[in-house]
């Protein structure tokens, strides 16, 4: 019941907050009474399991406010916000999994957020290959992060950990050899 519902309240934080009926502000954040009694139309919902949707949500998706009277994405959004991320030195090197189906694509035009606002990059190849798996075959690709950023590129890193950019072109991408071992 919860992952439905988690899988919903993302939905609605990150791309159609217009759903139920509520808004977000420029920082993406919702407030919590309202998004509980939208959600709690289709999805019933308290606020003690909202709390725990949160606290235990193995992505780390949402955060609250300090007085959790407000709740917002960390990132994945299509809608514009600014969630307020400050710009961090990345590590050399990031990846990116992606589906086998998208390969020829990104080779040509590189890493684009397309619906989203910005490109989301993992610190580590194992998570970049479960995010691909997602897609189908998964295909991993590194990225060189530090010569980005070098040339200029700005990098941000979310509240869970997923490195974020605005686009990675072809020429900062190298395919990566699976399985990984």
């Amino acid at each position: 019941m919860h992952e439905d519902t988690s899988r919903f309240i993302a939905l609605i934080l990150r791309h159609k907050p217009e759903t139920i009926g509520i808004t977000l502000d420029e920082h993406g954040w919702a407030d919590v009474q309202a998004l509980l009694d939208g959600v709690g139309r289709t999805h019933p919902l308290t606020r003690e399991e909202l709390e725990e949707i949160v606290r235990s949500d193995s992505k780390q998706r949402y955060a609250f406010n300090e007085d959790h009277t407000r709740i917002r994405a960390n990132q994945g959004h299509s809608v514009a916000v600014d969630v307020e991320l400050k710009e961090v030195q990345p590590p050399e090197t990031l990846y990116h999994g992606t589906g086998e189906k998208y390969v020829s694509s990104i080779e040509r035009e590189g890493l684009l957020p397309k619906s989203r606002l910005y490109v989301h990059l993992s610190s580590d190849p194992r998570t970049a290959q479960d995010v691909g798996a997602r897609h189908g075959t998964p295909a991993i690709f590194l990225v060189d992060a530090g010569k980005m950023a070098r040339d200029g590129y700005a990098f941000y890193l979310s509240l869970n950990g997923v490195w974020l950019t605005k686009q990675v072109p072809a020429q900062y991408l190298e395919r990566m050899v699976l399985p990984l071992t």
